[in-house]
């Protein structure tokens, strides 16, 4: 018998994969290019030359023995790390080093590592709707309990009013995804700054440390020239948590890293704890093949006019249909209001037009849809007179 705990994540298991699935199951009926799978944020992308050529040249020049064996530090190659902080000084300003980074086996591990390092039983962690489902699973892997603030459907910044009353002295850690899955919203530096203000009154209210995780997978997937603000520059106690998944287009590789800087509280205690938590959850290091490309590739980027033009004529495409969503500032996610109440209706009429979409119940946003749209632009162009068709059975 399966444990309790895992009784339940099996019974919610992720709507996201399952509609992927479904997508194979479909496209093996009526040809890949007759379904128009939006489930999935999975690059469609190519990874930069640089990359292959990074992974080459290592694979070619590096003894074998040292490039696919343990690092000495749970935390990663020292020389990588520094490479990460002299790229982040550089272009945020910054003063980091390398014990400041820790390497992780993708965002997810390190959300996982840095919860891990933080949670008691019983602590709170904030997260705002609509965010991405799994933060609920980290949260729960460590007995943590889970405090949703309510979406703000007409911009998706955060509601800041509900969040300041939310917070308790249980509360320990606050989550913020920007650009945001699913909405492609940036917080502005205003929220940003409120936010931060929030907190630190709370925490002097209290007398607690309460600590914002800032998970930045699509940082570097921003557009129309919008400011991505850094958070560790407007609180003290930030964590950032980035991955190479969406910005080299490497998902799979499971590449990332924790920045712990020195203004957090008892830092050397919580890098001791993350390099620890690195191990015990059996990471043991992040892929060391992966760890060497990515410092030669620190400056390399995906190519962010595809997306873009994905962006553009499926938002234009969906407005001239009659639906109704935002323009997205980053990530490759379109959020769009169902026409019924229950998105899940929705999603199964897109069905009958091989269009596959993941239902905003799935990230505490329930009456609308995401749409990733990290796709070939054929599937875009071919998708919108299904969507078409599809709007005439609502409008």
């Amino acid at each position: 018998m399966i444990a309790d705990k895992m009784k339940n994540m099996v019974a919610n298991s992720s709507a996201i994969r399952a509609m992927f699935e479904e997508g194979t199951r479909l496209a093996g009926i009526y040809g890949r290019e007759n379904v128009f799978d939006f489930s999935l944020g999975n690059p469609n992308v190519p990874a930069p030359q640089i990359v292959k050529d990074a992974i080459v040249e290592l694979v070619n020049d590096t003894d074998p023995v040292v490039l696919h064996g343990y690092t000495n530090s749970n935390s990663g190659y020292p020389e990588v790390r520094e490479a990460i902080a002299k790229s982040l000084n550089e272009r945020f300003d910054t003063k980091f080093s390398g014990k400041n980074i820790v390497m992780t086996v993708g965002a997810a591990g390190g959300l996982n590592v840095i919860l891990k390092s933080l949670i008691n039983p019983g602590d709170e962690v904030i997260a705002f709707a609509p965010y991405f489902g799994e933060y609920r699973s980290y949260t729960n892997n460590y007995d943590g309990v889970l405090v949703e603030i309510s979406p703000n459907t007409v911009d998706f910044q955060p509601k800041l009013d509900e969040f300041e009353q939310k917070i308790t002295p249980k509360t320990k850690a606050v989550i913020v995804n920007t650009p945001n899955n699913p909405t492609g919203v940036v917080y502005s530096e205003e929220t940003i700054k409120k936010l931060a203000a929030i907190m630190k009154a709370k925490q002097k209210e209290y007398g607690t440390e309460i600590f914002l995780i800032s998970d930045e997978p699509y940082r570097e997937l921003a557009y129309d020239g919008v400011e991505v603000p850094y958070l560790t520059k407007y609180y003290d106690n930030t964590i950032v948590g980035y991955s190479f998944s969406k910005s080299l287009s490497l998902p799979g590789e499971r590449i990332g890293y924790l920045v712990i800087p020195d203004e957090v509280a008892d830092s050397e205690d919580l890098l001791s704890a993350a390099n620890v938590a690195t191990r015990i959850l059996g990471f043991v290091n992040a892929p060391t093949l992966q760890q060497k490309v990515v410092e030669k590739c620190l400056d390399a980027k995906t190519d962010l006019s595809f997306y873009n033009r994905n962006r553009e004529d499926l938002y234009n495409g969906l407005k001239e249909c009659g639906f109704e969503c935002i323009k997205p500032q980053g990530a490759f996610y379109l959020f769009v209001k169902s026409p019924v109440a229950d998105e899940k209706e929705f999603c199964n009429a897109g069905k009958k037009y091989n269009i596959l979409m993941v239902p905003g119940s799935s990230f505490a946003c329930p009456g609308y849809v995401r749409l990733a749209y990290c796709v070939s632009h054929e599937t875009i162009v071919n998708s919108l007179p299904k969507f078409k068709e599809l709007a005439k059975e609502y409008m």
